[in-house]
């Protein structure tokens, strides 16, 4: 199982740099960028290419509805060509609150729209001439549309991989199904090792069932605040988990349209989703934070003596995660780099 963490979009960029090189010289196996409605994550991720050497460097997420899927196979042979073949190409739909809103593009058949995403993008890095009759994208146009002008291309550049990994962050039935038959690699959230087969077993049963071999076993990558201490100091860091949960399940959507108010309500949590839910649309932030179950931030971090952390590692590597993203939150004098180094021994 690999260590891996998030990194904000928002922050020093030299601060950051300091930590990633920190923690790649502890045997960090994989960074992980965030791209929201703030400063784009590619600048970021091209700009820690060049000062790193080992660890590999992965979006979670490019929207797919923000470029187009060339610009996303560009951007993502780019990427790997700049960091010498480390780059994991983490795509999704994020929601229509951010996608209408922000960019200004219709919110339509996300699942749709994923698959012939992935179709394009394999295509360009194998070098193929870009000849598409796709259901939402046509390459080149077809006639009656534009100028009449456009015509097949391939990628000037040889990329330095054809199979760059691509993850999809997906939590809903039918896209996790997707995933599972198309994708390298699953992204999901607020991943509980006990009730995650509950949840999306028959998703991935059907969707590995028309896997392609070649593509090898789905990788998943999933995890959340981890703290290791003893005593109460390390619990309590449990409660840091309340501002996202609050804000993903009350305010990441509108009511009925909210995938992870959904989310919460199938792990068993739907009385209590939907007061985070009301709480958090009117206005009440501190009491939706506080109206998320105790319960749930146990479930859904990683924080406690060093017994119990490795034993909900043992948890999420049975549950199937390969790649454990973190993020450290240091009790004493302890650093990043040591706790990556005592995640490592533990798995």
């Amino acid at each position: 199982m690999k260590i891996g963490t998030m990194l904000t979009y928002s922050g020093n960029i030299k601060e950051i740099e300091k930590d990633v090189v920190d923690m790649e010289s502890a045997g960090l196996d994989i960074i992980w960028f965030a791209e929201a409605y703030s400063f784009d994550s590619v600048s970021q991720m091209g700009y820690l290419a060049a000062v790193t050497k080992t660890v590999e460097i992965g979006a979670e997420i490019l929207p797919i509805y923000s470029r187009t899927p060339s610009l996303l196979g560009m951007t993502a042979a780019g990427l790997d060509f700049v960091s010498g073949g480390r780059f994991h190409l983490g795509i999704g739909a994020s929601g229509p609150q951010v996608i209408e809103g922000f960019h200004g593009v219709p919110y339509t058949a996300p699942l749709g729209r994923t698959r012939e995403i992935i179709d394009i993008c394999r295509m360009m890095w194998r070098r193929e001439k870009l000849v598409y009759d796709g259901k939402y994208y046509k390459l080149p146009l077809p006639a009656g549309e534009g100028t009449g002008l456009g015509k097949p291309l391939k990628l000037i550049n040889h990329p330095v991989r054809e199979n760059i990994p691509i993850w999809v962050a997906s939590i809903g039935m039918k896209n996790v199904e997707l995933t599972a038959e198309i994708a390298n690699g699953w992204m999901p959230i607020f991943f509980i090792p006990e009730k995650a087969n509950d949840i999306w077993g028959e998703s991935l049963k059907a969707g590995k069932a028309k896997r392609d071999p070649a593509l090898g076993e789905l990788m998943i990558s999933a995890g959340s605040l981890v703290a290791i201490g003893e005593g109460e100091e390390a619990i309590k860091v449990r409660q840091y988990a309340r501002s996202m949960a609050a804000l993903y399940i009350g305010g990441m959507g509108a009511v009925g349209q909210n995938f992870y108010t959904e989310l919460a309500t199938r792990y068993g949590y739907g009385d209590d989703a939907k007061i985070i839910q009301e709480l958090y649309l009117s206005g009440k932030k501190a009491e939706a934070e506080a109206a998320v179950p105790e319960e749930f931030l146990e479930l859904t971090t990683i924080c406690g003596s060093k017994g119990y952390v490795k034993d909900r590692l043992a948890a999420y590597k049975e549950a199937g995660i390969t790649h454990l993203q973190i993020h450290p939150v240091t009790l004493g004098d302890q650093t990043k780099p040591q706790m990556i180094e005592m995640l490592k021994d533990m798995v």
